[in-house]
């Protein structure tokens, strides 16, 4: 047995170490993480994916805090991945759902993993898919996806989980006004948050208002559930809202579909990187820093260098 075998061997019997180290093989894209990837992929498909999103403010973390915790009380073990944005200068995140949910690290039967998402636009990591289907190959029940909060183009985690959960809160009509070209085609369940401040009926109204303008982008209405986390009002009724969508999703072929693209995407990303990885590796240090001085002295434009450099490669 190798040390990848014993690790997965570690991961699959709960180890809180090897499991971790496991996802930091696979979101630094690492040797191993095609071994890991190949070796834990025919056990997917069987958790539930729920991604919450929408604009900073909203509430998410504590949301999924509440939500993880009602979760637990059936007995489900629950995955937490929380995108947090970098620094665009350090490249660093502070990751701060670690100390938003600090309650629930004490609790055996939820995982919590903080991800920054490196620059990557659409709310993710590039690797939070990835993440995601280690966390379901290992027998988590439940993966909640928190995204960045970034608004209006925020509308990668559609490729990820099953359904989506659009936040807004009390008195935010602006911000839904500012989003709804973006993300909220892809809702599945409109959660108005915060809901035991005043205004909430009003939030609802004004979704429900919005619904009816636009066109369906399937059978499914999604339905708008007021929670609040912190006297738990709606809860389980968001997660009813959860599981219902997820047998529409299976009985209608919506689960299928949206699978379908998702893995469409992920092969052509996959494809991309193999492809340009290649390709960096055949282009010497030499002939790219010949190509860019041409370039920069103007005897060269930028898609005859990309035509020379391939050229080269023919040769």
């Amino acid at each position: 047995m190798n040390d990848l075998e014993k690790l997965l061997t570690g991961a699959h019997a709960g180890r809180i170490a090897d499991i971790a180290r496991l996802l930091s093989i696979v979101e630094n894209n690492e040797p191993e993480a095609t071994d890991a990837v190949r070796l834990t992929y025919a056990n997917t498909g069987r958790a539930i994916l729920v991604g919450l999103t929408g604009p900073p403010g909203t509430g998410k973390s504590t949301l999924v805090s509440a939500l993880t915790a009602e979760f637990r009380k059936s007995g489900a073990r629950v995955a937490v991945v929380a995108v947090d944005p970098s620094s665009p200068y350090t490249g660093g995140a502070i990751l701060g759902d670690r100390i938003r949910m600090r309650e629930r690290y004490l609790d055996a039967g939820v995982f919590i993993r903080s991800m920054a998402n490196r620059g990557h636009s659409g709310g993710l990591a590039r690797a939070t898919r990835r993440i995601v289907s280690i966390f379901d190959a290992l027998g988590f029940d439940v993966v909640l996806v928190e995204t960045v909060g970034v608004g209006q183009q925020e509308i990668d985690v559609v490729r990820v989980v099953d359904t989506v959960c659009l936040l807004t809160i009390p008195g935010a009509g602006d911000d839904i006004q500012a989003i709804k070209a973006g993300i909220i085609e892809i809702a599945d369940v409109l959660v108005v948050n915060k809901a035991d401040c005043p205004g909430a009926d009003e939030a609802v109204r004004y979704l429900l208002q919005m619904l009816t303008l636009g066109s369906q982008r399937t059978e499914w209405r999604p339905p708008v559930v007021k929670t609040s986390a912190t006297d738990g009002t709606g809860l389980k009724d968001l997660i009813d809202a959860i599981e219902q969508h997820r047998a529409w999703a299976v009985k209608s072929g919506e689960a299928r579909r949206r699978r379908t693209e998702a893995m469409r995407d992920e092969i052509q990303t996959l494809l991309r990187e193999r492809v340009l990885r290649d390709l960096a590796g055949r282009v010497s240090p030499k002939a790219l820093d010949d190509v860019v001085s041409r370039v920069v002295d103007k005897t060269l434009d930028p898609y005859a260098a990309v035509d020379t450099l391939l050229g080269n490669l023919g040769r």
